[in-house]
């Protein structure tokens, strides 16, 4: 156990033998606890998402976030045909009559816009090859239910670009500001944080005011929740969905009364106090400016597996290619990174394909024997090859403190999962092949161009063999949302 854990550990434990269960149901935080003083941050975040227009959104940040959309739907596709996907369409159909106009994509599916939203996030963050925002990941809670609204109210291509960039802005400027503690002690912020994400797109699309969108942003910091011991799971995936599924019970329910705190965000035992803790400057008077898009950026994945190894095994092919290392004569691997990254790749001995997207050994076993790590890759047929296992076996990844020091000097959770690594990859003959990573592919710094995510798509489309031609439609509808009059093309592009 590292020492400052032992000692906040003892020092918890020593508080809790001292502790009076009476005092305890009336005690106020201590004023080392108390929050900083935000007051009516929640009134401005509800006055962002009921204010802003679509013609304020700068020309390049919808072009990027034309991206995300497009990747977000090729996903759904592709996550219709996972593990998961079957399963949790399954469950709805087992509650009965859920009527609705809603499509559950890549199915003949129609349900209320709650399972279509829940059903549509989960396959989005079922393969783990979804983006990665400043906080959390973007497309699986926001983009399906604001689909979903979109499609049953035949609202326009501009109306989905609006309610998608509020919901992704708000909801990335809270995780930013939420302390670092939220993530280190156990939640999964695209659980937490993107239930507010999903209730602002969905506030906007019902068309709250101020004070019923404050409420949606109660409703849904109740909902929120998502424990990262499940990565590995299917339980991860339904963290996206479920969040997707949060914003559109909390703006129905604002919209008929439902009542809720107003001042979720600031309140001292309200969501961020809960959270951890939180840094006003990253929020306050920050929505928009500049958009997150912009800063620091979206990633788009190009491997089907976390984020942080995104870099590092774009590194190792360029390792391999650059000195044509055969897996035969690879005698071991270390991989040295941070220790947040490393506690949450904790998958060290993977034995299904859910496993290995939450393992640096596979990532990096897998590229050496096969060269690449596509969808068909993380099966558990794929991780438990004989080979694969012996593979996994050589690489040892571990914590180097040389490449941990962004935690200590209190560095955001993006920085943190892009914080740079080390590869030593140990021939038989002796040598010694090593190098450090660079911005990944499809990373901020190193961006997919429009048509790059396209061949994305494509891919996620052939994987759920899906129609050609309805995947090119999709792909040129995108490129051109704003000018669609309904989701109606869209929608039989996308459903069975």
């Amino acid at each position: 156990m590292i020492r400052r854990e032992f000692c906040k550990t003892s020092l918890a434990l020593a508080g809790f033998a001292l502790r009076n269960p009476r005092l305890d149901a009336v005690a106020s935080p201590s004023p080392a606890d108390e929050l900083p003083n935000a007051p009516g941050l929640t009134k401005y975040v509800s006055e962002f998402i009921v204010n802003t227009k679509y013609e304020d959104i700068p020309e390049n940040v919808i072009a990027l976030g034309k991206k995300t959309i497009l990747d977000g739907f090729g996903l759904a596709l592709a996550g219709s045909d996972s593990t998961a996907g079957p399963v949790i369409r399954k469950y709805i159909e087992s509650l009965g009559p859920c009527a609705g106009s809603a499509t559950i994509i890549g199915t003949k599916m129609k349900v209320h816009p709650r399972y279509a939203a829940l059903a549509n996030g989960i396959s989005i963050h079922a393969d783990d090859f979804d983006d990665t925002g400043s906080a959390f990941h973007v497309a699986g809670p926001t983009l399906p239910p604001s689909f979903a609204l979109c499609e049953v109210g035949r609202r326009t291509g501009k109306d989905l670009m609006l309610a998608f960039h509020v919901g992704v802005e708000i909801s990335n400027k809270i995780g930013d500001a939420v302390s670092p503690r939220h993530q280190q002690d156990g939640y999964h912020t695209t659980g937490t944080i993107g239930s507010f994400g999903s209730a602002a797109a969905c506030a906007k699309l019902r068309g709250l005011d101020a004070a019923k969108t404050a409420i949606a942003l109660a409703i849904g910091a109740s909902q929120a929740s998502g424990l990262r011991d499940n990565f590995g799971t299917m339980t991860k995936p339904f963290h996206a969905g479920h969040a997707g599924e949060n914003g559109t019970v909390s703006a129905d329910l604002a919209a008929i009364g439902w009542t809720a705190a107003p001042d979720i965000l600031e309140a001292p035992l309200g969501f961020f106090q809960v959270g951890g803790g939180f840094d006003p400057k990253t929020i306050v008077d920050r929505l928009g400016k500049p958009w997150m898009f912009v800063t620091p950026g979206d990633l788009i994945k190009r491997f089907p597996c976390g984020t942080i190894q995104q870099q590092v095994m774009d590194a190792m092919l360029r390792l391999i290619e650059q000195n044509n290392i055969k897996a035969a004569d690879v005698d071991k691997v270390e991989v040295g990174g941070n220790l947040s990254n490393y506690r949450t790749l904790f998958q060290h001995h993977p034995t299904t394909g859910l496993q290995g997207k939450f393992s640096m050994e596979y990532a990096m076993a897998v590229l050496l024997l096969e060269r690449k790590a596509t969808l068909a890759s993380f099966t558990d047929a794929v991780v438990q090859r004989p080979d694969v296992q012996d593979m996994i076996r050589r690489v040892r990844y571990y914590v180097d403190p040389e490449f941990n020091k962004l935690e200590l000097q209190g560095a955001s959770l993006q920085a943190m999962l892009v914080e740079q690594s080390i590869l030593k990859i140990y021939m038989k003959g002796g040598k010694v092949i090593s190098g450090r990573t660079e911005p990944a592919k499809g990373s901020p710094e190193n961006p997919m161009t429009y048509e790059e995510v396209a061949d994305k798509f494509r891919g996620n489309a052939e994987f759920a063999k899906w129609p050609k031609q309805k995947a090119e439609s999709v792909i040129e509808m995108v490129k051109s949302l704003e000018t669609l009059p309904d989701m109606t093309r869209l929608t039989a592009a996308l459903a069975g």
